[in-house]
């Protein structure tokens, strides 16, 4: 079994409260389709995806993340950014592979609003799999929002992907900012690649910082 890795989510925690997100990346706007969210290395994605994690509890849905065995977020991080971790239904399987057919599962029980499926570098889900999912995404208005490692020039998962954004991460020169916290800023944003229901070239933006000596 590959070693495990710890993935740190070192700009989730926000300089200010976290607003609630505008329209376009809410819970509200992903529920009911399949999202992917995609990145060249992990970091701006896990921010953005704990955003809409966020979201969906303080509107008190059950959430589940699943991820496989060699790699997870950092839990700290994750509830210093106001998430309730007692609340998180975590599952971590052997494979990627497996990831699909566990939130197929999940998602049967129509009692979750929010699946994330971690699913990292290479990742592929079937057609068959993705109408699965589709559909119990329709029937119970629950959001599905996959993670992927990858460039915005590479494929989204399948055509039942309704909205594919690219999540990126820059450091800002808010000066100020950087001087009252000791901390270095960043700007996450997701650039939306596709959209079938608005349409794309929309982006959202969150300005967070690191992890306490992150300079």
């Amino acid at each position: 079994m590959p070693k495990s890795s710890t993935v740190s989510i070192e700009s989730l925690r926000l300089v200010r409260p976290a607003p609630v997100p505008p329209a376009g990346w809410t819970l509200s706007a992903l529920a009911g389709c399949i999202t992917e969210l995609s990145e060249s290395r992990a970091a701006a994605g896990l921010t953005l995806g704990f955003a809409i994690i966020l979201d969906a509890q303080q509107r008190g849905e059950l959430v589940a993340w699943l991820t496989s065995t060699d790699s997870s977020f950092f839990p700290p991080d994750a509830a210093a950014g106001g998430v309730d971790l007692n609340a998180l239904v975590v599952v971590r399987l052997p494979t990627g592979r497996q990831i699909p057919r566990a939130a197929e599962l999940l998602g049967r029980s129509g009692a979750f609003g929010l699946l994330v499926l971690d699913l990292g570098p290479g990742a592929e889900i079937p057609i068959p799999m993705q109408m699965r999912l589709v559909g119990l995404a329709q029937k119970h208005h629950t959001a599905i929002l996959c993670l992927t490692r990858k460039g915005n020039q590479t494929p989204s998962l399948g055509s039942l992907v309704s909205l594919r954004g690219e999540a990126t991460r820059t450091y800002t020169r808010d000066i100020g900012a950087k001087q009252k916290s000791g901390r270095r800023t960043f700007a996450c944003t997701v650039q939306i690649l596709k959209d079938k229901r608005r349409g794309p070239g929309w982006n959202y933006t969150e300005v967070c910082h690191g992890p306490d000596g992150l300079r």
